[in-house]
């Protein structure tokens, strides 16, 4: 059947876990792939459009400028951190990072987040640390700032 005949299927497309969204509700198996092959068209688009730089697989590349959360997520969620999540109710069932935009245009804020009673906040340094030798591998600048009650974060944005 085609689309004009009736047939309303749709094509699952991969989106980026940021860590705002409601728990995933997918076998693990399937994540785990549909995230590889995301990250790895992310090292594609590098291998192709950064041909004017030494390392065109550690400098991101325009698209990732243009979609720095995204980006940021797809490469936490390849490196087996695991996103955070919320809840019908509001509240996180699940610790974890969460990408969102920074106040600056073109960086993204990390937060590692989780449920009351979690201890998200205590494992934060050590959390956020991991996510920040990830991305800086990968080419990002992650510096960790402390916001409103000494709350960590890591603001990101691809190094020049």
């Amino acid at each position: 059947m085609t689309p004009e005949s009736g047939d309303s299927r749709k094509t699952a497309q991969f989106e980026a876990a940021t860590g705002d969204e409601a728990p995933l509700d997918v076998d693990p198996r399937k994540r785990a792939a549909a995230v590889r092959a995301a990250y790895d068209g992310l090292l594609e688009i590098r291998r192709l459009m950064n041909t004017t730089v030494d390392d065109p697989l550690a400098t991101p590349a325009a698209w990732e400028r243009h979609q720095p959360v995204r980006a940021v997520a797809i490469a936490l969620e390849a490196a087996g951190i695991p996103p955070s999540a919320v809840g019908p109710d509001g509240h996180r069932p699940a610790t974890g990072y969460r990408c969102a935009e920074a106040e600056r245009a073109g960086a993204v804020r990390v937060e590692w987040l989780g449920p009351p009673g979690s201890g998200a906040a205590y494992a934060a340094g050590e959390e956020l640390g991991n996510c920040a030798r990830v991305l800086r591998g990968l080419g990002w600048e992650a510096l960790e700032y402390r916001g409103r009650g000494r709350h960590r974060y890591l603001e990101v944005e691809a190094l020049p």
